[in-house]
């Protein structure tokens, strides 16, 4: 029997999967970011994959951080204190996994080949469109090319291949129920 397509509980489906996604990505972060350093400190890695949240700066805050300062001096017409700098990354880092979770499960009704791949695709354009184009482009972390290691764009990459999987697995268990 096939399904009706429905835009609406694709969407739901695909805010569902995003939102989940955002939390697997962020503990496969840190698991990776926790291996990284006991390699280093046993002395079997030279690297720093993930030590920077994915954003490739060294140096400063990451991607989610400087977004949530400049929604607060918008916003708020204020910087954000350091508690608050805190709370306030993750819950952009999350606020955008869930909402292109959405845009991905509204868009799998109309154009169901873009959940080919189990959703390895979509983590890829994810990656290059919002971490190599987009976050570079608004001056959110440094220049992908001239400023980024390659191990660091393979961590992220790979990264965004966990958000988009989970991303379709969650969304398929989700509409299958809608």
């Amino acid at each position: 029997m096939a399904r009706r397509r429905a835009v609406w509980k694709g969407a739901v489906a695909g805010l569902a999967g995003g939102l989940v996604a955002s939390w697997v990505m962020s503990e496969a972060q840190a698991a990776w970011s926790a291996a990284a350093k006991k390699l280093q400190k046993n002395g079997d890695f030279s690297g720093n994959h993930g030590q920077d949240n994915g954003q490739g700066s060294e140096d400063s805050e990451d991607a989610t951080v400087k977004t949530a300062e400049k929604l607060s001096e918008g916003v708020l017409h204020r910087p954000l204190n350091s508690n608050e700098k805190k709370k306030a990354g993750p819950m952009v880092h999350y606020a955008f996994g869930t909402i292109v979770g959405g845009i991905y499960g509204a868009s799998a009704e109309k154009l169901p080949q873009i959940k080919q791949g189990y959703g390895l695709p979509f983590g890829a354009a994810v990656f290059v469109g919002a971490d190599e184009i987009v976050v570079p482009a608004l001056g959110l972390s440094p220049k992908p090319l001239s400023q980024t290691k390659p191990q660091d764009h393979l961590y992220g990459l790979l990264s965004h291949f966990v958000y988009g999987a989970t991303t379709e697995i969650v969304r398929r268990g989700v509409r299958a129920i809608l």
